[in-house]
């Protein structure tokens, strides 16, 4: 008996060792993708961001109680501050963020509590590498296979041993580059400036300024729709609108507008900063220098039904400020009722290293100026996110905000109230109206490459800057690009490389795979040898016969009686 059984034995062993060793064969396979890690960068001396880059370690759900030294997978709901803190706190080797593609289906409150994840971790300075990558169908397939494995956790010892030994699979997760991370010395930040000359010669000058780079966990997926792509395409459309004013002696006005788009806007308006050092302390002659109205820093205006300005000392009845602000308000409560508009007052700490606006950046050298902005708090996540996207804007909205500010500039350097003009008067009707094709081209054309200030050498940052330029030099007069580089002995923005990776994704099987594999060979090898052994040694042949002479059906005999026999 024992002798039938063990051919039937050994070929289900077989089966079972063939069966396993053809699920090996998609465990060498790898997939290689591109990961871009999270912002490393230093300001006057403070560190932000991840100091590490190098990854070789196992893919882990972030629903697994032990994180240590595992590459924790997550996606965007995932990415919360107390799942991201609990990997700090276990010393987990990376953080890899899965990005959706489409992220119009992402639910309001996830991206939100994103955000604030994001915020909190851009404050932190920590040596566990963080990556983000738009997630795909191997990416996919992979989140939910240590997630089903995080999920199986809660079974039975027995069946979690069984499971890790023969049907789990392992992803290992890698980052070879082993160079070490090195700052960047030759960065440079952009400032362009332009001119609409006014009538007469002491005329005052009106700053009309926007940053145009963005910001977000990683710089090559930060795209800064709302901040501040809506300040730039404001800009730009009043840089037309005006331009025609200008043109014609009998609307030129008697202002100066100058227009400027600066770099370095995330970073502590430091493009800011170096372009007023250079006007005020450096150039002989500038409109900085002369008698300026007012600044107005455009940020973050393509969303909301709130309209803020921001302002470091509330503006005086009789200043120019003052008289801007009352139009400001006229034009909101005449032709928008609906927009909630307010100010809001915010002195300088001159002990804090950073500033809030780029208006306070002119108001440090005593020159008057705010920030008009839908944001009421200036450390809202928005204006520093890489879900800050085309999808998250409201054209509409950008474009009444825009209507708001031109009005009010022009019925100032027109002084239409003084002259008894209606209040919902137009300026901006027929072929002086914002136009809404141009505003989406420009919206479309910003948001189509990453603006953050370390891109600078990027050939995409470049065609930015350029066509910026170009698009000045078409309306304005005397435009200037200023390229301000950092000190390399004392910089005061120190960025760093390694921010684009190849990363590589292994499916392998544990180690137990190899220790039940093993087994399952040597049994197998074990049942065949004595299988053979016992055959050869045994004094019966097993023969199956059908015997007429007998009265049972079948039975063995002796090799030598079968032979005698004849059969």
């Amino acid at each position: 008996m024992l002798l039938r059984i063990l051919p039937r034995a050994a070929a289900l062993l077989m089966l079972c060792v063939q069966h396993l060793h053809a699920s090996v064969l998609p465990t060498v396979s790898s997939y290689e993708f591109t990961a871009y890690r999270m912002q490393q960068y230093a300001i006057q001396q403070e560190k932000h961001g991840c100091r590490g880059a190098i990854v070789q370690a196992e893919a882990r759900s972030a629903d697994e109680p032990v994180l240590t030294r595992r590459c924790v997978i997550m996606k965007l709901p995932d990415f919360t501050v107390e799942r991201y803190f609990e990997a700090l706190r276990q010393s987990a080797a990376a953080v890899l963020l899965l990005l959706p593609k489409n992220m119009s289906a992402v639910p309001q409150d996830i991206i939100q509590t994103f955000m604030v994840s994001e915020s909190e971790a851009l404050l932190k300075d920590t040596i566990m590498p963080v990556y983000v990558t738009p997630e795909d169908e191997q990416l996919l397939y992979m989140y939910e296979e240590v997630k089903h494995a995080a999920a199986s956790r809660t079974s039975s010892i027995l069946v979690r041993v069984f499971r890790s030994m023969v049907t789990a699979t392992v992803f290992q997760i890698l980052v070879s580059n082993t160079n070490p991370i090195k700052p960047i010395t030759d960065s440079t930040i952009i400032t362009l400036e332009g001119v609409l000359p006014g009538a007469g010669e002491d005329a005052p000058t009106i700053v009309i300024t926007a940053h145009y780079d963005s910001y977000g966990l990683t710089p090559w997926l930060s795209y800064g729709a709302d901040s501040n792509g809506s300040g730039v395409i404001i800009l730009l459309e009043l840089v037309r609108l005006f331009q025609k004013l200008y043109s014609n002696p009998h609307s030129q006005p008697a202002y100066h507008l100058l227009f400027s788009l600066t770099g370095g806007g995330k970073y502590n308006f430091l493009g800011t900063k170096r372009f007023i050092e250079e006007n005020m302390d450096h150039a002989e002659t500038s409109l900085l220098h002369d008698n300026v109205a007012f600044v107005l820093c455009l940020d973050t205006l393509a969303n909301g039904d709130d309209m803020f300005l921001h302002v470091s000392r509330p503006p005086k009845p009789g200043t120019p400020q003052h008289a801007f602000v009352q139009h400001l308000e006229q034009v909101v409560s005449s032709r928008f009722p609906w927009v909630r508009f307010g100010m809001v007052h915010k002195k300088i700490n001159l002990g804090e290293s950073t500033v809030s606006w780029e208006h306070e950046r002119y108001a440090m050298r005593r020159i008057p100026g705010f920030t008009l902005s839908h944001l009421e708090d200036p450390k809202a996540e928005l204006r520093g996110s890489i879900l800050d996207t085309v999808l998250h804007v409201d054209l509409r909205k950008m474009k009444r905000n825009a209507i708001v500010i031109a009005e009010s500039l022009a019925r100032f350097m027109y002084n239409l109230s003084d002259k008894g003009s209606p209040k919902d008067i137009q300026v901006f009707k027929g072929q002086m109206e914002f136009q809404d094709s141009r505003m989406s081209s420009l919206m479309s054309f910003l948001t189509s490459i990453p603006r953050a200030t370390q891109l600078d050498k990027d050939p995409k940052h470049t065609i930015l800057v350029n066509t910026l330029e170009h698009e000045l030099r078409y309306y304005l007069h005397q435009v200037h690009r200023h390229t301000f580089r950092q000190d390399k002995r004392d910089p005061e923005l120190t960025f760093f490389d390694q921010m684009e990776q190849p990363m590589m994704m292994y499916r392998i099987k544990p180690a137990a795979f190899d220790l039940f594999l093993g087994g399952c060979i040597a049994a197998y090898l074990a049942i065949v040898y004595y299988a053979i052994e016992v055959g050869r040694h045994s004094q019966f042949t097993l023969v199956y016969i059908d015997c007429p002479f007998v009265n049972k059906p079948c039975h063995w005999i002796q090799k030598s009686a079968f032979s005698q026999r004849g059969y």
